[in-house]
């Protein structure tokens, strides 16, 4: 008796209508409603609040025909005051198999061009390293796998990642969850 009356229990949400990528903000046109029967574990924003994440950012990109999670919008801008957003552009073999995901940490390491001489005396240098921060991760693009991805770094170290990235000098390192 008891799941008949939940299976009818049907709740107002707000779902995604149109594509949204991360960073955009969200408009009314890219929203729309439904009734679902939802389990409770589900957090889906309902559609009394829907006013409420209109003209926030998408902290993850947004796909039609899914609920929207109050997780997935943002009021916070994804660059960060001093920070500069940097587009590194990875190789198959340059992107860790682990899916990236926005905000998570990584380190850009600064890694000798074939044929550089890395050693000093007898003992190998430390290779020089960027904190950053994902913002993007674009789909390996056809034919040659190339991974775009769009990482905040402080204001300083943009520049000298931006010249690694030309180079082709960098790799793309993930730091453990909740520290480095």
């Amino acid at each position: 008796m008891v799941l008949v009356l939940q299976a009818g229990h049907r709740t107002q949400v707000v779902t995604v209508t149109r594509d949204v990528q991360v960073g955009d903000v969200v408009t009314e046109a890219d929203l729309g409603r439904a009734s679902v029967a939802l389990d409770p574990a589900v957090k889906a924003v309902s559609a009394d609040d829907l006013d409420s994440v209109v003209g926030k950012r998408a902290a993850v990109e947004l796909r039609p025909g899914s609920l929207l999670a109050p997780s997935q919008v943002t009021s916070r801008q994804l660059i960060r005051p001093n920070e500069q957003l940097v587009p590194v552009g990875l190789k198959p073999e340059q992107v860790p198999a682990t899916a990236l995901a926005p905000g998570q940490k990584v380190r850009l390491v600064h890694v000798p061009a074939q044929g550089e001489d890395t050693t000093t005396g007898a003992r190998e240098q430390t290779p020089e390293s960027v904190a950053a921060r994902v913002v993007k991760a674009g789909a390996a693009a056809p034919g040659t796998g190339v991974v775009v991805v769009d990482v905040a770094t402080a204001a300083s170290d943009g520049p000298r990642v931006a010249s690694w990235v030309s180079s082709g000098n960098v790799r793309l390192v993930l730091d453990a969850p909740g520290g480095s």
